[in-house]
Formats: C-alpha cells, structure tokens, sequence
C-alpha cells in the first residue's frame, strides 16, 4: 500500500502523519506541493521523481506553511489528481470551502449555524459603521491561523487610521465583533464526520484577546455538552472533510462557531487528551482504500 502524505518538511503535524503511514505501510513519503509538477498533456502530476497518480491514495496534511491564496492554486493541482481517480483525504475541493476564511464563513451562515455579528467590505466608511456598532471589532485576514495577522480595532479618534493601514494588505475586510471569551475556548474533533474528542485552549494572559498559543493559550481536556457536540457535527457536516477541528466559544448569548479548521490539529488533540490522531487517521485512511480498492491505474 502507497499512501503518501502532502505536508511541510520538518513540520511537526506533517512528520507525524508520515511516520504514521510508513508504521502501517512501509511508505513513506511526503509531498512538498511547492516542489510538484502537474503535467497536465500527460496526465501526470509529478514530485521527486513519482507520479502521484500512481499512488493508492493522498492524505493532504498542510498545504503550505503560510495560509494564503497560493495554496488554493496547489490545490488544484491535487483537484485534478483526485478527479482523475486518486483519492485524496480530505477531497481539496472541501478544503478549499474551509481555506478562504469567507467561503467557510458564507457557508456557515447559509447553514443556520450561530457565529459572531460580521462584516465583510471593500469600503473604509462600512469598517468604520461596523467598528462603532460593534464598539470593539476583530479585522481579521482572509487567509490565515492561529490569529496571525489579526487585529482589534476599538471604536475611537484612530479607527479610520487604523482602518486603512489594514486595508492596505488586506483589500476585502473581514470585520468581526470581538467576543468576551470566558478564559477558553472549545476545539471539537472529527474523523470521518465522527465525533471523536475535544480540547480546550485557556488563556493564560490575561491581556490576550485570543487563546491561541501562539497568545501563550495552553490545551486542556474538556467534555462538553451534547447540545455543543451536535452544533459542531452540523457545522463539519457542510463541508464534508475527512478530518477537522470546529472551533466554538460558549458566551452568556449561547455557543458560536468561530471556524471549521480545513486541516485540523494534532497537538492539542494529543497534549490535552493523549489520543494519537495521526495514527487513527492513518487507520481511517487504510480500512477506506481496502473498503473501495483504487481503480485509478
């Protein structure tokens, strides 16, 4: 069985993946997308010296290392892969749904599933309205983790300014109302449309606005409601992805869904509840191929 693993060389998620195919294969590859070639006359879509193609199936871990929309063109390298027969875990058309953080957002919204007040715009004067309906707003890029490139602009003298330094590398304009986060927030996992566990991210600092560790946020266990677990299992459920994360704060208003992860996480899945998720998405990968062999070669 040939399974390779599209990642980051020396990311920690995208190694772990791999060494988790080759334990149950003895494969072991993973594919850089920023070193592949898609000859598309022949048919082939090539990375150090193997035809993808060839393969019995494709596990997309990371795309890149950076979330921007570059990753979307890697993607459809993959899409016509993956149309051509190969199958690939999760299909990029549904990770290309989650990437765009306003394709997953409108797909949310047109899912009746609850999310923070939010605003998308080209127009400086609509950011501004927003920020002072809002009092306090989130301006967040289109592509992006871990809440990088991220910023709270309060209602006050310096918004226009503030507004327009934004804009100027981020043309369309994300605008969400800044949420009290009660000291955590929720990561709620599935594999194969499954439920399988939760984490929590606890802030650690009390003047972060986030709980992201990159804000020094620290994973816990967390068992929560069945209500929760169900809002999560519909929110994943528009996208049909074979492994994520949903992320959900619960505020005095009710829970709301910030975001359905394109790729999901490892590390707080393993730090916070010991669960190797590499191996049992490995495991998920394998019993489908032997359930439906490729027929694609």
């Amino acid at each position: 069985m040939k399974i390779g693993v599209v990642g980051t060389k020396g990311g920690w998620s995208s190694e772990l993946l791999a060494d988790a195919v080759a334990e149950r294969t003895g494969f072991r590859l993973l594919v850089d997308m920023e070193e592949a070639c898609l000859d598309l006359h022949n048919g082939q879509l090539w990375y150090d010296g193997v035809d993808l193609r060839t393969l019995d199936a494709l596990i997309i871990k990371k795309i890149g290392s950076r979330y921007s929309p570059l990753l979307l063109d890697r993607l459809e390298l993959l899409r016509f892969a993956a149309e051509a027969g190969l199958p690939i875990f999760s299909s990029p058309l549904a990770i290309m749904r989650t990437l765009d953080r306003l394709s997953c957002t409108v797909t949310l919204r047109l899912g009746g599933i609850p999310m923070p007040p939010t605003v998308i715009t080209e127009s400086p004067a609509e950011a501004l309205a927003a920020v002072e309906r809002f009092g306090s707003a989130v301006f967040k890029p289109l592509y992006t983790s871990k809440a990088r490139g991220m910023e709270v602009i309060d209602d006050g003298p310096d918004a226009l300014a503030r507004i327009a330094d934004f804009q100027a590398t981020n043309p369309v304009m994300y605008i969400q109302q800044k949420i009290d986060i009660p000291g955590r927030d929720l990561g709620l996992v599935f594999l194969g449309g499954r439920y399988l566990t939760t984490y929590a991210r606890c802030s650690t600092d009390a003047n972060a606005w986030n709980t992201t560790t990159a804000s020094g946020g620290k994973y816990a266990p967390a068992q929560p409601e069945p209500e929760l677990i169900e809002l999560a299992r519909r929110a994943q459920a528009l996208f049909g992805l074979d492994f994520t994360c949903v992320d959900i704060v619960e505020t005095a208003q009710g829970p709301l869904v910030f975001e359905v992860s394109a790729f999901g996480g490892f590390r707080g899945i393993l730090e916070a509840c010991g669960m190797d998720a590499a191996g049992l998405y490995a495991d998920y990968v394998l019993e489908k191929i032997r359930a439906h062999p490729t027929t694609h070669r």
